[in-house]
């Protein structure tokens, strides 16, 4: 059952509208976007469902593309570039022999050949691009150029020079092939444009290609299975809702941490460098004790992040004591 932003009570024969308060709320909402939805539409949706005063995305996804969205929460906001700096994971489908003036099926077909193609032939193609690459972003993407998006100087017919970025094509696999419907599992560093990737295969093979379905799987160390879908949501109550996000450092989990004595972990909040035996590390999760710890409460509680250098842990981003005690009477 969806809790409304506001709820209307009558007085004196004559509807009120009160508006129900914002929470402050610390955490992760794993959302499996919906087809045809905004990453910010998809956002506003949620932060009004859970009533939530502070909110963030960790990178855009297409409105043409469905899957793993997560959301951040109050603290977690602070985390959010680490979701869009990490590996993401995808299933796309490639319609071979055609292309479209976007490279998706937004655009008009501009090329149409016909298919005649070997298994070898398709598996080359897809061997071609794995590992480092240089990828020249497409005119339709966000990207700016004095202050304005590509894809508006696209509207208007004007093709702006884009220089090549270096990607990481860490794996594709083919999850099936028939004729001209090529279906792909791509695991990718940040910045990779599938549609472009889906074009740069089509021509590799001679026939062309444009992208018709985007899945995202995977978002650094958290997966689609993890996921919860906006319609499943909206029809929750507000305790079921709450029940499923996910802790603040759920973004980091993959990172190295460090568990702090209580006195050292009131230190590191204030912005000190404690000096430990641990090696060099770019970024660690640090933690501190529970101090009001029962059986049912977590034992450690996330005090933000780190990195180490020649023995010293030196504070990154920080939780601040609201943040903090927030965590204390989680179960």
């Amino acid at each position: 059952m969806s809790v409304p932003e506001s709820v209307i009570t009558p007085e004196a024969d004559k509807p009120v509208r009160v508006k129900l308060p914002r929470r402050a709320l610390h955490g992760v909402v794993l959302l499996d976007k919906p087809l045809g939805l905004s990453s910010n539409d998809a956002l506003q949706k949620v932060k009004r469902l859970f009533r939530a005063e502070k909110a963030g995305h960790t990178g855009t996804l297409d409105p043409l593309a469905t899957g793993l969205l997560p959301l951040c929460l109050g603290a977690a906001t602070k985390f959010s570039q680490v979701s869009l700096d990490s590996d993401k994971r995808y299933t796309a489908t490639l319609r071979l022999g055609q292309t479209t003036t976007t490279g998706d099926l937004e655009g008009q077909v501009v090329t149409d050949v016909p298919v005649n193609l070997t298994r070898e032939a398709v598996e080359a193609a897809c061997a071609a691009f794995l590992g480092p690459i240089d990828q020249v972003p497409p005119m339709h993407s966000a990207l700016k150029h004095e202050g304005k998006a590509l894809y508006e100087y696209a509207r208007q017919g004007i093709e702006i020079a884009r220089e090549p970025r270096r990607i990481t094509i860490h794996q594709l696999d083919i999850l099936s092939w028939q004729n001209e419907t090529l279906v792909i599992d791509v695991r990718c560093s940040k910045g990779t444009y599938i549609r472009t990737l889906a074009e740069d295969i089509g021509r590799h093979l001679g026939c062309g290609a444009h992208l018709t379905a985007l899945r995202r799987t995977a978002c650094g160390p958290v997966a689609i299975g993890q996921a919860v879908t906006l319609e499943a949501l909206q029809a929750m109550t507000e305790a079921e809702r709450d029940a499923l996000i996910c802790p603040v450092d759920v973004l980091v989990s993959d990172w190295p941490d460090v568990l702090l004595s209580h006195e050292d972990a009131g230190r590191f909040l204030s912005g000190m460098r404690r000096r430990l035996e641990l090696p060099d590390a770019l970024a660690m999760r640090v933690y501190g004790p529970n101090p009001t710890l029962t059986r049912e409460q977590r034992p450690r509680i996330f005090l933000g992040s780190a990195h180490v250098t020649a023995g010293e842990l030196i504070p990154s981003r920080l939780l601040s004591p609201a943040e903090v005690q927030s965590q204390i009477l989680l179960p």
